[in-house]
């Protein structure tokens, strides 16, 4: 077969990411605080943009995108100069020599009160603690035992070692070292790294630098001085049976009766198996709700939360150089056009992403009425095809609108993925929501007879008796999302 050489001509389609679309997906998916720190980070890339603080000088809120690339955009650019942003100069209020820096804090106030906001304190203010002596600090596990170290009358090497004790401890407040390493790592005898583990094991809280649960529970057991108490030999002898709740053979192995075996069972419950939790240096994670819903007499409002958010603008100051009458070179009105554009685009982004979301909680409110209107026993089965369908959008951008978006409703706050649930099917009637089903079980496991707590299966068919299809395993799945123990754990004498 010869080889030959020929030109053909061939029309296709195909998508292209352009940088400005991958920029508007990335928004679109961005939660609330991320948003915010994106924008912040564009703000300091790009000079054509910055904040809006209330209404611009003349009163007029400030310009759109749609405004901005409107034919009368060159016009809008060549603004006179008193127009155009304004630059602050700041008087000092005191020459640089006359300001003791070593007690600027304490002296010099930066609130209200002085031209600019700012101002020497009135001298009746001088008996007034410092703002850096009322700064607070959540202490931390490993702060509060050398605290109490510090306090112990050690010496140098005692300390050494018990510091080395304490810096080896989990989350928790479990000693993660043996007696034989701390004794290698420190240079010390066995024997004082042994009584420096019991030295530490006296201190707050108690329970703190056990090896494992049995000794962390023996340990509280002996500051409440049941050392020798029923609960003590039931830590150390049988913890097994208790965590299984056989209490029958708890009973037979203690020779104990029902009553004291309960009241022991109920002492050691009361104990807490994680002590340094309580001096975790974790902060709670708050949510700020992305939109808002309110309901006014009969009707819904959706409103959306833009507190936080940086409202932004094409900074007046580069105006000039995109007029008719600017004097500047090529290469800057180049520079400065191809910002605007990225300002541009950057402020439809985000308009459009505030569009997108308020129509898609709009949707959901649609389909989850009854939802807002009675609580989660009425949430229907939804996928996210149907508010794609709704919304006239692809499912991939209803994913991303959803996606570590919170909206707060009469019912409580809620992330949006929360009210996409798959169905389970009825006799003869509407599908129920998964999520509705999870509550279900969980009210029926809380009211429960403890001393005959209910079996998966048993839960099934109560299910059943209301006419709704739901197998034993999913039940079972289920209950472990919820993070509920199976029945024989769930067990009380």
């Amino acid at each position: 077969m010869a080889l030959e050489l020929k030109q053909s001509l061939k029309l296709s389609q195909q998508l292209v990411m352009t940088p400005q679309l991958q920029q508007a997906i990335k928004l679109l998916q961005l939660s609330r605080l991320e948003l915010a720190e994106t924008i912040q980070q564009e703000m300091e890339l790009n000079p054509l943009l910055e904040e809006v603080v209330g209404l611009e000088s003349d009163g007029e809120p400030a310009s759109t995108p749609d405004e901005l690339a409107s034919p009368a955009a060159a016009e809008e650019f060549a603004k006179p100069e008193s127009e155009q942003t304004a630059e602050v100069e700041m008087e000092p209020t005191a020459s640089l020599g006359e300001i003791d820096w070593e007690n600027y804090l304490n002296e010099y106030d930066t609130g209200p009160g002085g031209e600019g906001g700012g101002g020497v304190r009135g001298r009746d203010d001088d008996d007034l603690p410092s703002r850096l002596d009322i700064l607070t600090a959540k202490p931390s596990l490993e702060s509060h035992l050398r605290w109490q170290l510090d306090l112990s009358r050690v010496n140098d090497q005692e300390r050494e070692v018990g510091r080395f004790i304490i810096g080896n401890l989990d989350r928790n407040g479990f000693l993660m070292v043996g007696p034989e390493e701390i004794a290698e790592q420190t240079n010390c005898p066995p024997e004082l790294a042994a009584r420096m583990i019991a030295t530490i094991q006296e201190m707050d809280p108690p329970g703190v630098a056990a090896r494992d649960l049995r000794e962390c529970l023996l340990l509280q057991l002996a500051r409440l001085g049941l050392a020798d108490s029923l609960a003590a030999r039931i830590v150390a002898d049988h913890l097994k049976l208790l965590e299984t709740r056989n209490y029958p053979a708890l009973i037979k192995a203690t020779a104990a009766s029902a009553t004291e075996v309960n009241a022991a069972v109920e002492v050691i419950t009361s104990l807490d198996p994680r002590p340094g939790r309580v001096y975790s240096d974790e902060e709670p994670q708050y949510i700020t709700p992305d939109v808002y819903v309110y309901k006014l007499g009969d009707e819904y409002v959706i409103m959306l939360n833009d507190d936080g958010l940086p409202r932004l603008r094409v900074s007046g100051y580069y105006r000039d150089i995109l007029g008719k009458e600017s004097t500047a070179p090529g290469e800057t009105k180049n520079y400065v056009q191809d910002k605007l554009r990225s300002a541009m685009w950057l402020i439809k982004s985000i308009q459009q992403r505030q569009r997108t979301i308020y129509r898609v909680v709009e949707s959901i409110l649609k389909f989850q009425r009854e939802f807002f209107e009675q609580g989660i026993a009425f949430l229907k089965p939804l996928v996210l095809r149907d508010v794609a369908e709704d919304v006239g959008m692809h499912e991939s951008t209803i994913s991303r609108v959803t996606s570590n978006k919170y909206v707060h409703t009469p019912q409580g706050i809620f992330e949006l993925k929360y009210f996409f649930n798959s169905s389970i099917a009825t006799h003869g009637g509407d599908a129920l929501a998964s999520e509705s089903i999870k509550q279900r079980i969980k009210s029926i496991i809380q009211h429960e007879d403890q001393k005959k707590p209910l079996s998966d299966n048993t839960i099934a068919e109560i299910f059943e008796k209301e006419n709704i299809q739901l197998a034993r395993r999913t039940v079972a799945k289920y209950r472990e999302q919820l993070g509920i123990l199976p029945s024989k754990l769930r067990r009380r004498p």
